[in-house]
């Protein structure tokens, strides 16, 4: 336990028999983010640095854009995290979190926007910069919240202790405005911090029915958390571990052993019946997407395995404006076992 939370090891408590699944486009290289425009076009990022563009025919064959990123073998940093601005009918805007090589050696991590002409992204321009990054534990998952704010989560880039830093950028979730400025209402004075503490934050997702931010994280150990996230929290890391308690910290909303979470959404519309409300997430390491009820007091007991490992490592997950989910496949990141077809987007059409 960490104070009240129990981590849960026991299977799921129901488990989806078949899912109907199509795919949506293939032989993508570990599609990192999903993010959907307001015109029905699926944005995917590449961890090699690659910005590609699905629409009605299908995956466009030329990137939308390419960046410059410091995408090592074997290792996790890439681009990574992509979303879109709420008003890009109007500005064409999309922000892209991603690693690059510092000119002093070693990987940092930088937020950047770039504009939509003629088809393609340009004009980029960073908000962001020097963040600390590395082989692993980079975070970068972007996100615009119903205050139209946009929030990128940092992991601790393996130097832990950042995570309990203020004046470091790591181990946060950051809260910015579209222009990259500092909003008037964070916690503290002239700093993106949100909510610190944290080791690896990986998947965003905003409760419509409250507007609660919520974040699925790789804890140490494999005890992994889903935390709702509170404005100035201290989520206790590195200074609490898995199995410990400290009135000081805010302790998980509920824990999982060996399941892994990455990207997560909450699901609407009335697809799925008997799932609206739900937050789904995905999986790597059990290649799984699960469903846990918040309005639970045992979110974790509330587990449901909506999809097994029969697709490999699953990376994002999202609603599409059509009301069905689609999720990334992430089997060529070098610790999946890639089909001749992946990486892939798939969409549920039903459990």
């Amino acid at each position: 336990m960490v104070g009240g939370v129990v981590f849960a090891a026991s299977p799921a408590i129901a488990q989806a028999p078949s899912p109907t699944v199509e795919t949506v486009a293939s032989g993508l290289v570990v599609p990192w983010s999903l993010a959907f425009a307001p015109d029905g076009r699926l944005f995917v990022a590449e961890r090699p640095g690659r910005i590609r563009v699905i629409d009605r025919d299908g995956l466009t064959p030329d990137p939308w854009a390419t960046l410059d990123v410091a995408a090592p073998q074997g290792t996790e940093a890439g681009l990574m995290g992509l979303a879109i601005d709420p008003s890009f009918q109007t500005n064409g805007r999309v922000y892209a979190c991603y690693s690059f090589a510092s000119p002093q050696g070693g990987i940092l991590n930088r937020i950047v926007v770039l504009r939509e002409v003629d088809g393609r992204g340009r004009d980029e321009a960073v908000l962001i910069d020097n963040m600390p990054g590395g082989a692993y534990h980079d975070g970068c998952r972007l996100g615009f919240g119903p205050d139209g704010m946009l929030y990128a989560t940092t992991g601790d880039a393996t130097d832990e202790d950042l995570a309990q830093e203020l004046s470091s950028p790591a181990g946060k979730i950051l809260r910015l405005r579209p222009d990259g400025g500092v909003p008037e209402d964070n916690p503290f004075d002239g700093s993106h911090v949100w909510s610190y503490g944290h080791r690896n934050p990986q998947g965003l997702a905003w409760d419509p029915a409250s507007d609660d931010l919520w974040a699925t994280e790789h804890g140490t150990r494999g005890y992994n958390e889903l935390n709702r996230i509170v404005r100035g929290g201290n989520f206790g890391w590195p200074t609490i571990r898995a199995g410990e308690a400290d009135d000081r910290f805010i302790e998980p909303a509920a824990g999982f052993i060996d399941i892994p979470p990455a990207g997560a959404a909450f699901v609407t519309g009335t697809a799925y019946p008997g799932l609206e409300g739900a937050l789904v997430f995905a999986t790597l390491g059990t290649g799984s997407l699960q469903s846990v009820r918040i309005d639970t007091p045992d979110v974790a007991g509330s587990r449901v395995e909506l999809i097994d490992d029969r697709f490999g490592r699953i990376r994002d997950v999202i609603m599409g404006p059509d009301g069905f989910l689609y999720i990334a496949t992430s089997n060529r990141d070098q610790l999946g076992d890639p089909r001749p077809d992946d990486d892939r987007i798939l969409r549920v059409l039903r459990f």
